[in-house]
């Protein structure tokens, strides 16, 4: 992309990422009360991050089949309490077993 196209861009995008952080500040000087807007507030983060991951996760992998697999041995061994790095080592593990698996049968 040339030097001469980039640079609008660049300013373009630095001002809504910097709008997008500076309006709430300036619109709310207050503590917010209200328990749904805090609530709604708390969650956001989580609920984008997981629109982003979740079609990557499908994607991943050779096969959706394949990654079905890794995504249900994540969530289980999320639900039991282990950690970010043995979930994300246990679905690989289980993703990469899976493939191997396709590939004999």
């Amino acid at each position: 992309m040339p030097f001469d196209k980039f640079l609008p861009y660049l300013i373009v995008m630095s001002g809504v990422t910097y709008l997008v952080r500076a309006i709430p500040l300036t619109l709310f000087r207050k503590r917010i009360k209200n328990r749904f807007i805090n609530s709604f507030l708390y969650y956001t983060p989580y609920a984008v991050l997981a629109a982003m991951t979740f079609p990557a996760i499908l994607y991943a992998t050779s096969s959706i089949a394949t990654a079905i697999v890794g995504l249900i041995a994540a969530l289980i061994l999320a639900f039991f309490g282990q950690g970010l790095l043995t979930v994300a080592c246990g679905a690989c593990l289980s993703v990469f077993i899976t493939e191997l698996i396709m590939r004999l049968i």
